[in-house]
């Protein structure tokens, strides 16, 4: 892919982290293929979900609130938003699909080549 491997480490090591805090048991998959002009990463995990309320604004800096993982754990609320700014820096996108108690799925996406 071309992208800067350190925003790109930083995007994914941030939503592997939110997996583990919002998941109490089950699997988190990770995958990643390439078409013939992107790179798609995922990360899918069994956790609680998130209130579809919420979902609209969960990349937008002027409404995001940090939300307490399943033991507790706190955070600044800004993990996803740094998300989606480095991944749209590097010219990719970022969207998460989420089921309530079944868990949530983030793909990004990232070019092959430069644009």
């Amino acid at each position: 892919m071309y992208a800067d491997k350190n925003m790109v480490a930083t995007v994914i090591r941030n939503l592997i982290t939110n997996a583990i805090k919002f998941s109490e048991n089950g699997t988190i998959i990770i995958e990643c293929k390439q078409n013939d002009s992107k790179v798609i990463v995922k990360i899918k995990d069994a956790g609680v979900g998130i209130d579809p309320d919420k979902l609209k604004d969960l990349f937008n800096i002027t409404s995001s609130k940090s939300t307490h993982g399943t033991k507790g754990e706190s955070g600044t609320g800004l993990g996803l938003i740094l998300c989606k700014e480095f991944i749209e820096k590097n010219n990719g996108t970022i969207v998460a699909k989420i089921e309530i108690g079944k868990g949530s799925t983030f793909y990004f996406t990232l070019p092959v080549e430069p644009s």
